[in-house]
């Protein structure tokens, strides 16, 4: 009886022990999945150096704080052989065109590919896998322009990024320029869906490159990615 009672006895006190071994597993769990979520939730931020003119023409250095991210947002981070540009996209002007440009992004579309079209005093153009100026994504969109019947009041001035398309309204795919010089004749013809935040002196390097008789830099100017980023 003695003895019965004993093994009862042991046999409680090895399974109080699985149960307290399994509660102390639940809780390592549990406190790595609070230290993974909190981790997530921080993110170190890169310091972009860049400059820019005052109204005196004076070059004044700059500095934004940026950290890359998976996740899909208004801005992007465009890396060149030449340097690092910053852009916003502006869904609120264009949302078609923000749409289709964040799809391309997030499907890292815009990889290893050339500046194919550089124009000095008016604007540097990429966007093409093909690198000849004729070839795109699988998709055309609508061109968001007033002569297209659609409001967009965002003009081709310094910095802004707009869609490239042939002769059709609705031919405009994956090639993109970045104005370097004041082009409001654009306006109403052409989707402009952002604008530069930094790194304009790096599409005036690109812009100054030289070029053959087809706009073609003789020396590959090369897009290497373009990656969403969030900003402090």
């Amino acid at each position: 009886m003695h003895n019965h009672q004993f093994f009862v006895i042991i046999s409680m006190v090895i399974d109080l022990k699985k149960y307290i071994f399994i509660i102390l597993g639940i809780i390592v769990v549990l406190t790595i999945a609070v230290i993974v979520l909190v981790n997530n939730g921080k993110h170190e931020y890169l310091v972009y150096e860049y400059k820019t003119y005052n109204e005196s023409g004076e070059i004044e250095n700059n500095t934004l704080e940026y950290y890359e991210t998976k996740k899909v947002t208004n801005y992007v981070k465009i890396d060149t052989s030449k340097g690092i540009i910053m852009v916003e996209l502006y869904p609120d002007v264009a949302p078609k065109t923000v749409s289709n440009f964040k799809s391309l992004v997030k499907n890292n579309f815009y990889k290893n590919m050339i500046f194919h079209r550089v124009i000095k005093d008016f604007m540097i153009q990429t966007g093409d896998p093909t690198g000849t100026g004729s070839g795109g994504s699988s998709r055309t969109i609508k061109g968001e322009f007033s002569s297209n019947g659609i409001e967009n009041n965002l003009s081709h001035t310094r910095g802004v990024v707009s869609m490239a398309r042939s002769n059709a309204n609705d031919s405009a795919s994956s090639q993109f320029f970045i104005v370097q010089k004041d082009s409001t004749y654009l306006d109403g013809n052409y989707a402009a869906f952002g604008n530069v935040i930094a790194g304009m002196e790096v599409v005036d390097k690109i812009a100054t490159v030289m070029t053959d008789s087809n706009d073609k830099p003789i020396s590959e100017i090369k897009l290497n990615s373009i990656t969403f980023i969030n900003i402090k």
